[in-house]
């Protein structure tokens, strides 16, 4: 049962981040108009799907990140050209099914051959039926039909590119600021979960017990009291006990603890790790109170401050090239420590996926082709040119950026691979 739940909370976590990320896409899109024609998370062969509205809502099957596919941004349409024959169902003087194909099939529809057809601007077509000329208006969410799939036509006010560059950039941006938000929220609430260590500690007490090492053996239990070891007094230096156990492999220790109100002794013998270091599998800080709100939001600030400052250098030590590929990780490795962390309890899952969450906007600001910092980046070039780029030049970039994101993930998931196999 645990190894289900853990497996659940890793997905969980993946879910959460992603889902947030392209949800903020999705909003502001949907604010400025534009019609989203999918939702995805993941990406690949779709493993479900379903259509809500205008928009269909997929699970793919490569738990690597997701999107969200708005009008005008690639060329999903089904073409409808001149000389095409086609059957069109008529509703209210306006069409809102235009069929491609099994013409036969289609009963209560106006067949006939396209003359003209504009499903963009002026949302018209114009059929030869039968030698007769035949004019109608085309509904702006009529859908065009082919082998089993519908396709919602998109009028120009409904692409992205023909919206303001104000809420493109906000479509954009959102993902990476939804992510930075829940980033805030998870640490809020890991601060509220773990508290705020009191001023003027005078004790530690032991916050955590590590199953099948040598404090867990011996009887020690979490909020048990360290007083002393081998009768020196501990009180709050973290640093001291941790020298103390680290100095003593093999060694039998006396630590001195107050359960419950009752000073109790207690012998333990360190264990060493691959460093020969002594470890006897325990955590220890000094005791905590619980957060005020005041509190909450200056360390959640604080958190995400720290966080980012270690995020951009863990990049410039990439770039540097002071991280070698087996440092690298995929989201292999990503899954492997989401499920490490999972094991060790929500708080520190929350910290986890929060730091996630943070990652992820960040790395998607990054002014890397395919990433949504490009695409704030072309979209900064076409505000100071005053004219947009050149959409298939701008197309291409993209094309190729996602191709190199998909190869270097190919190669770290590849690398993680291998090290789960030689069981590094």
């Amino acid at each position: 049962m645990e190894t289900i739940q853990v497996v659940f909370m890793t997905v969980l976590v993946f879910f959460v981040i992603v889902t947030i990320h392209e949800w903020g896409h999705y909003f502001f899109a949907k604010r400025a108009g534009i019609l989203v024609r999918e939702f995805a998370i993941g990406f690949g062969p779709k493993l479900f799907s379903v259509k809500r509205g205008e928009t269909r809502y997929t699970l793919r099957l490569i738990p690597a990140g997701g999107f969200v596919r708005m009008a005008g941004e690639d060329p999903e349409i089904v073409e409808v050209q001149p000389g095409q024959t086609v059957a069109v169902r008529v509703k209210d003087d306006k069409v809102t099914r235009i069929y491609l194909d099994r013409l036969d099939e289609r009963s209560g529809t106006v067949r006939g051959e396209v003359e003209n057809v504009d499903l963009e601007r002026q949302l018209a077509i114009r059929l030869n039926v039968e030698g007769d000329t035949e004019s109608y208006a085309v509904h702006p969410q009529a859908l065009v039909i082919a082998r089993g799939k519908d396709t919602q036509i998109a009028p120009i006010d409904r692409h992205f590119g023909s919206k303001p560059l104000r809420q493109r950039a906000m479509a954009i941006f959102a993902g990476p600021l939804m992510n930075f938000i829940l980033a805030f929220f998870l640490f809020a609430a890991y601060i509220q979960m773990v508290g705020v260590p009191v001023e003027n500690p005078e004790y530690m007490s032991i916050t955590k017990i590590e199953d099948g090492m040598p404090a867990s053996e011996a009887g020690l239990m979490k909020g048990d009291i360290v007083s002393s070891i081998n009768g020196e007094k501990i009180g709050t230096d973290l640093d001291k006990m941790i020298d103390m156990i680290g100095k003593s492999p093999n060694t039998s220790l006396t630590i001195d603890v107050v359960r419950d109100g009752t000073p109790m002794s207690v012998k333990v013998t360190p264990r060493p790790n691959d460093d020969g270091i002594g470890k006897v599998g325990i955590s220890a800080a000094p005791p905590t109170r619980s957060a005020t709100f005041a509190e909450t939001v200056t360390r959640s600030a604080t958190l995400m401050k720290d966080m980012t400052v270690y995020i951009f250098e863990s990049f410039k030590m990439l770039i540097t090239g002071q991280f070698k590929l087996d440092d690298l990780g995929g989201p292999v490795r990503t899954a492997e420590m989401t499920s490490q962390i999972a094991k060790q309890g929500i708080v520190q899952l929350t910290s986890w996926t929060a730091l996630l969450s943070l990652y992820l906007g960040i790395f998607n600001l990054l002014p890397v082709p395919a990433l949504d910092g490009s695409r704030l980046l072309f979209l900064g070039l076409e505000a100071v040119r005053r004219r947009p780029l050149d959409p298939n030049k701008e197309s291409m970039v993209h094309f190729i950026g996602f191709a190199m994101l998909m190869l270097l993930m190919l190669v770290v998931t590849y690398n993680d691979i291998l090290r789960l196999v030689r069981g590094e």
